[in-house]
């Protein structure tokens, strides 16, 4: 997992790969507030991004999540979000199955999760060996818009 804001980038180009860089130029240079929710292409079939408007929910009402095939960087336009995170050490139980289908597994919950608060132009990326909890509510449910760039896996 890395974590950052795109206001303080610092060197992470020289260190992080092309197709990583790709997603945070798109985070750095695009106006989200103006775009439509849903899907909007960005590098082929490698790469897109999704944006999302939301309500935040207690994080027991949200499942751990972790993806196969995609990358996910997460980052928050508005709003405050708490997103938990844990490697996946393959003892989690499964409540569903939608690799085939979405790219999807959904936890019933996981052990040794930490969080992280997300504030406006925050990013956190997740690799296939990360689950994630997103969504989760600071203090009480709040409203959110938030884009998480699809960044496959084998593209890096």
């Amino acid at each position: 997992m890395i974590y950052g804001h795109i206001g303080n980038l610092g060197n992470a180009r020289k260190w992080m790969p092309a197709a990583l860089c790709r997603a945070l130029d798109c985070l750095v240079d695009t106006d989200f507030a103006t775009l439509a929710p849903g899907r909007h292409e960005l590098a082929g079939d490698d790469a897109f991004f999704q944006v999302i408007d939301l309500t935040t929910k207690p994080v027991e009402e949200n499942r751990p999540e972790v993806h196969r095939t995609w990358i996910d960087v997460q980052f928050l336009v508005r709003g405050s979000e708490k997103i938990g995170f844990a490697a996946d050490d393959g003892s989690n139980v499964i409540a569903r199955d939608m690799l085939h289908e979405r790219d999807l597994l959904l936890y019933e919950d996981v052990e040794n999760e930490s969080f992280i608060e997300m504030v406006p132009g925050s990013f956190a990326v997740f690799f296939p060996n990360d689950v994630h909890r997103p969504a989760c509510m600071v203090g009480s449910p709040c409203a959110i818009r938030k884009v998480v760039v699809k960044v496959k896996a084998d593209s890096i």
